[in-house]
């Protein structure tokens, strides 16, 4: 028998014994299918001259045209650039926070502060985006804003943070650590959970410190779990969300708030050029499965775990 007889065999074997399992799979599958699949057919808007009486199949079909288009363009290079700055100062400074974060946690020996530093830290994630930046504008407000005054009595110039194109990144990135660094750490929280307890006993016994426990324990029992998840954030490198950026954006910070998905959303929305943000919206794409691809490639040469 072939091998693909032999493959299906098994798997109808599979589905027979765990069919309860498989029904569980189904909700999933026609999620993923109808949402993320089936609206891959209109990836060929990027290549037609795309007019919506006409109809996606009926547009002219005009190849690499809008690719070239948003390539020669005179700010695509700020754009990206834009976007990358605030990609690598979360990936730099974020990233380590969380797992930083899950670390101190699973320190911390009293339940009752342990839940309250949890709930404090986890809380932020669930506030919108509208509400966030809200918060933000009345923190550096000139005149009532907290954290203005504050940095006025230490000596230091706040007046500009809302407006400054220098401020934006830095304003970007330290927002939406307060706000995910707590969800985020849940993840290595829960690698934490799976450490061998006896490796920590043993280590006590041999005189090691907490902090030795830490590093030559704790961190290589999670580092599989913060391989994995390194890899996909490189994977999303480039997928820097239009909604946040838009609520901070105004006409003195746009040269640094301008990014590839703000880009996007007004040539794609607000002027009707459909071909054109789809086709940006493509190689935004490329350019995330390529950054993936490599770190996956980067971090298995290196004898770690990879995803693919």
């Amino acid at each position: 028998m072939k091998a693909g007889g032999i493959y299906w065999q098994k798997l109808g074997k599979d589905i027979r014994r765990d069919y309860q399992l498989y029904l569980l799979l189904i909700p999933a599958v026609l999620l993923i299918a109808f949402f993320h699949y089936a609206p891959m057919w209109g990836i060929q808007i990027a290549f037609r001259d795309f007019k919506p009486s006409l109809g996606i199949l009926d547009s002219k079909w005009v190849g690499l045209k809008h690719f070239r288009r948003f390539l020669k363009s005179p700010n695509m290079l700020q754009l990206v650039g834009n976007t990358l700055t605030l990609s690598v100062l979360g990936v730099l400074i974020a990233f380590p926070l969380k797992i930083f974060l899950a670390l101190v946690l699973n320190e911390l020996r009293n339940p009752g502060y342990k839940k309250v530093v949890q709930t404090v830290t986890y809380a932020p994630y669930f506030i919108s985006y509208t509400i966030l930046i809200a918060i933000v504008n009345i923190m550096f407000d000139q005149n009532i804003g907290v954290l203005t005054h504050l940095f006025q009595a230490l000596g230091a110039n706040a007046n500009d943070c809302l407006t400054s194109s220098k401020a934006f990144p830095w304003m970007y990135v330290c927002s939406g650590m307060w706000q995910q660094t707590g969800y985020g750490a849940i993840i290595f929280m829960a690698a934490l959970a799976g450490v061998d307890v006896s490796l920590h006993e043993a280590a006590m016994i041999d005189g090691a410190s907490r902090l030795q426990r830490i590093w030559h324990i704790n961190l290589p029992g999670i580092l599989p779990t913060i391989t994995i998840m390194f890899i996909l954030t490189m994977g999303n490198l480039m997928s820097v969300g239009h909604e946040k950026a838009l609520l901070m954006q105004n006409a003195l910070n746009l040269e640094a708030s301008e990014l590839v998905s703000t880009y996007v959303y007004k040539i794609g929305l607000q002027k009707t050029q459909y071909s054109l943000s789809t086709a940006v919206s493509l190689i935004n794409s490329a350019v995330n499965v390529v950054i993936m691809l490599t770190t996956n490639w980067i971090v298995k040469k290196m004898g770690q775990v990879s995803a693919i």
